[in-house]
């Protein structure tokens, strides 16, 4: 073998060695850093670079809600103003309100409908809102908040295992279930209003949490602005759109995955596209909830829409959509439907759309952790 060559494999199997060595150097440092707060993980399994998990706080340094308490719409209506948003989620057949000036302080409910468990979760760093099954392989966990971020996104934990979970993905990331992936439900974030509208009789999660936390305000002033730049990010940048631009990320059982911005989502209201094979329909009103993240105070904050994500099949049929007047209508029937994806005139009246799992989320945090994600352009 000619000399030249020697030197260059030399030096390359020098260099792969030491990228080695440096890369078990910090995960040892992860790792000791992580077991000076007590986390008692099990590290040797990890699908992440340990060094790209921060640690901010102490685990449950941020507390869920746990033993979760709910009031009528008549009761929460002295304290939730019908603009502010809330996490509207239903489950078996029964819906429920989780108000974002209550998710904001505690990031995590756990709760139950009926024999299912779920974890109700948010990350104000990336407003995303998404809502998980507590079952891993047939065990119910609960989840807490670990005081960690990772690309700016919570990073959750089991109790049991104390594995940790990226909020966004629903993925494990270390520990023992790593790997595994949290089920998701089609959960969206709405008024208050349209909640009420949609969901007459549900109840709504109440602010007697045990805990004592300024509801209603937004810890985050100015957060929700597409010129600041994202907190505590240490991720690649992506020239696609601003980082702080929300899209829909929209997530299918298959595996596909789409991103839809706001500037588009907002200006068009309703958009038909076909993902992975599968018919979907976007819709985005121009008046809904207000921003969390805006002003100091939820209620007086900018009012920013409110989106669903639906199947527009119905009885083998693909309907076609349009806004007016504040409603979403079907040209084949002409029936009325709501912003929760039912028909409330018409004669398709009554009629549910098949929910899709959806988040409105700031673009930086969706680009990072789904990076192969396909992006809607008109």
């Amino acid at each position: 073998m000619p000399q030249f060559k020697q030197r260059a494999l030399y030096r390359l199997a020098t260099a792969s060695f030491l990228a080695l060595l440096l890369a078990q150097t910090v995960s040892a440092q992860s790792v000791e850093r992580f077991k000076q707060f007590g986390w008692e993980t099990d590290f040797s399994k990890s699908n992440v670079d340990l060094s790209s998990i921060q640690v901010n706080l102490p685990r449950d340094g941020i507390r869920s809600i746990d033993n979760p308490k709910f009031v009528s719409q008549a009761s929460a209506a002295d304290w939730l103003d019908e603009r502010e948003p809330v996490l509207s989620l239903e489950v078996n057949g029964e819906a429920r309100a989780y108000p974002l000036q209550i998710l904001t302080w505690h990031e995590i409910v756990n709760d139950e409908f009926g024999n299912t468990p779920v974890a109700v979760t948010f990350c104000p760093l990336c407003y995303s809102a998404i809502a998980f099954d507590r079952r891993i392989d047939g065990e119910v966990h609960e989840i807490g908040v670990s005081g960690m971020l990772r690309h700016s996104d919570m990073v959750m934990y089991d109790r049991t295992t104390q594995s940790l979970w990226q909020q966004i993905t629903g993925e494990a990331i270390a520990g023992e279930y790593t790997g595994k992936t949290l089920k998701k439900y089609p959960a969206q974030i709405i008024s208050f209003e349209q909640f009420r509208e949609a969901h007459p009789d549900a109840a709504v999660l109440s602010k007697d949490t045990g805990m004592d936390r300024q509801y209603g305000r937004n810890p985050y002033p100015g957060y929700d602005d597409i010129d600041q730049r994202p907190w505590l990010f240490d991720g690649r940048g992506d020239k696609r759109l601003p980082p702080m631009e929300k899209v829909i990320g929209l997530t299918l059982d298959g595996g596909a995955v789409k991103a839809y911005p706001h500037s588009l989502t907002q200006k068009k209201n309703v958009i038909h596209d076909t993902v992975d094979g599968q018919a979907v329909v976007v819709f985005h009103t121009k008046k809904g909830a207000a921003s969390a993240l805006d002003q100091g105070r939820i209620a007086g904050s900018k009012d920013i829409g409110s989106t669903g994500v639906f199947s527009p099949i119905v009885d083998g049929d693909a309907l076609e959509f349009s806004f007016r007047d504040g409603h979403f209508q079907d040209a084949q029937t002409g029936s009325t439907w709501n912003i929760a994806g039912k028909a409330v005139e018409g004669p398709l009246a009554g009629t549910q759309l098949e929910r899709l799992t959806h988040a409105d989320v700031f673009s930086f945090a969706w680009f990072v952790l789904y990076p192969d994600t396909g992006l809607y352009k008109d």
